[in-house]
Parts: C-alpha cells; structure tokens; sequence
C-alpha cells in the first residue's frame, strides 16, 4: 500500500475533487486496487493552477496541517472591471475610468501586509445557514459574509502592465523618464499568506484603495507547506502511472509533509512505546511539534512540553513509501 504525496500541477478548470478523483483512478489503473486512502491538502479554485498536495495511505493524516500552512500565490488583477466572482468567471458588476500608476501601488501595498481583516468572496465554499455561500449567490440570494482576520506575511509586485493610452480618469499620474504618462492597466502580484486568505478577496481590496476596481485574471499557487512548484507534476505524468511508469516516479514520503518541523530519534524501545500511545519523558528537545522516526521510518506526530512528548498522531507504517 502506498503512503506519500503525488504534488499536482493542477490546470485549469480542474476541480480539487476532480484531481483526488484523478490520482484514484490512476492507482487502480495501475493495479493497486480501491483501498488506497487519498486526500487532497488545500482546494484550489478551477480556474486556478498550480501545486495542489495529494495524500496517499497514512500521509492522509497530514491533510490537517497542510490545510493550515501557509501558501504562496501569483496573481494578476486588471483594473477597470469588477465581477461577483472577482475573478473572470462572473458577470461584470462595477466599472471604473481610474488606472493607478506604479508609485501608488507601492504606497497602498504595506496597508495589505501583516495581520488584516477582509471579507471572503461570495462565491466562495464557506457555509451562511448551513448552504455553501456560492450556492446561494447562484441562486441569487444577496451573501453577507463577516470579515475575518487573516496575515499576509509578504506582498510584492512582479510585473505591471502599462497602458500608453490617454491619463486615466481620476488618477494623479506620475512621469517616467521619458516624462510620459504611464497607467497601470494590470499587475501581477506575488503573496505569502496565512490559511483562510482569499487572494481574490485581497485582489479587489487593493483595486479600492486605488480608487479603482478590479479582477482576478490569473490565479497560481506556487507553494503550499513544505512543496512548491519544483515538486509538482502535470496530469500527463500522473497518467502514465496508470499506464504501467513505476509510482516511485512521482510519490514523495511522507515524512516530505513535516520537513517545516525538527524530527526526533527513537530507540526500538522508545518508538514501541509510542506506538502504544504512551508518553515518553526526558527528552533534550526543545517544547513544541516535531516528528518521531525509528531509522528512516515515521512512528508519529508528538507535542513536546517539558521534555516529556505525547502522541498527536501515529502513523501505521513499517517501511517510508513504497
């Protein structure tokens, strides 16, 4: 039985579901039968691309923590339009004459970093009454959805596009060294954010206090966790397991979901014990959340306080993943 991580490249128009559904598929393709656990660590829109962690056998014990890791994004918002879905898949709902330029990006850009309050998209799988939110905005129900306090741990632009048109309605424009007018009619934008942030979300803030509005037309999550986009494979590579290529190709183990915490050593005697859920004491390891391993094999997540580590979650294996 397999245990580990396949990282997607998710398309778009691929749903999250529809990629555990994908990874399932190819294993039984490749002969190993229904039983093997999978679960995805964090959703991705279907017009978003990017890594997207699949958990194979006892990784899926993993999916919690990657859940609340933090992610990293690049996105582009256009200015000018506004759509319920605050990205390109809705119906335009507000509009604006007002192109910002690139020294007031600069200036309103500290205001989104750190600890903030934003107000998730309407469409948006959160529950209002027990239905999904994008349920009812569909059925054409007004949402009222409460701010919440999310962090952006760092938010920095990549690249702009200019438009050399006529000075945009409303914007006090700056030169550039050519002492032309330069208005910003897009702009990529890469953040590090907490669990909980919708970029979309982010995106529109940051078009209002510009003065603007704006749309998301590009949307890639280039981190989640401890796997980025170096890690990730395309749906043609996940398919030629299916097709007889060796798992192993494609498969990270599991202790590749907890290299963001220290690991600890165990004796034989020591890893038995905790595989019993018993405590062990006087440990010279520092307080907090580590890994336990016997050899190369993880034995369990466990919480140190005191010296003294109590099992958080253990993990059946008695080899890494196959």
């Amino acid at each position: 039985m397999p245990h580990g991580w396949i990282i997607l490249d998710k398309p778009v128009g691929l749903g999250s579901t529809q990629a555990v559904a994908a990874v399932k598929r190819n294993l039984r393709e490749a002969g190993y039968g229904k039983k093997v656990k999978v679960g995805h660590g964090g959703t991705l829109d279907p017009l978003a691309t990017g890594v997207l962690p699949v958990a194979l056998g006892e990784a899926t014990k993993l999916t919690g923590r990657m859940l609340d890791a933090s992610k990293t994004y690049e996105f582009t918002v256009r200015f000018g339009e506004e759509t319920d879905t605050l990205d390109l898949e809705g119906a335009v709902i507000a509009s604006s004459d007002v192109r910002p330029t690139m020294e007031q990006v600069e200036a309103v850009l500290p205001r989104f970093t750190g600890p903030i309050e934003q107000v998730p998209p309407a469409y948006s799988a959160l529950k209002v009454g027990g239905e999904r939110a994008y349920d009812l905005a569909r059925a054409g129900q007004d949402v009222a959805l409460k701010a919440r306090s999310v962090e952006i741990f760092e938010l920095r632009s990549v690249r702009v596009e200019r438009s050399r048109d006529t000075c945009a309605q409303g914007v006090s424009t700056s030169l550039d060294t050519n002492g032309e007018v330069e208005p910003i009619e897009s702009l990529e934008l890469c953040a590090h954010v907490s669990k909980g942030t919708y970029i979309r979300s982010l995106a529109r803030d940051i078009a209002h206090a510009l003065g603007s509005c704006g749309t998301v037309t590009m949307l890639r999550r280039v981190q989640a966790g401890p796997f980025d986009w170096s890690h990730a494979i395309s749906l043609d590579k996940l398919n030629e397991i299916g097709q007889g290529a060796p798992l192993e190709q494609v498969l990270l183990p599991l202790e590749a979901g907890l290299d963001d915490i220290p690991a600890i050593d165990l004796s034989s005697e020591q890893a038995r014990a905790v595989r019993q859920g018993r405590v062990l004491t006087g440990l010279p390891h520092e307080d907090g959340l580590h890994w336990a391993r016997e050899g190369m094999v993880p034995v369990a997540l466990v919480e140190l306080s005191g010296g003294d580590a109590r099992v958080v979650r253990g993990f059946n294996l008695t080899d890494v993943a196959e």
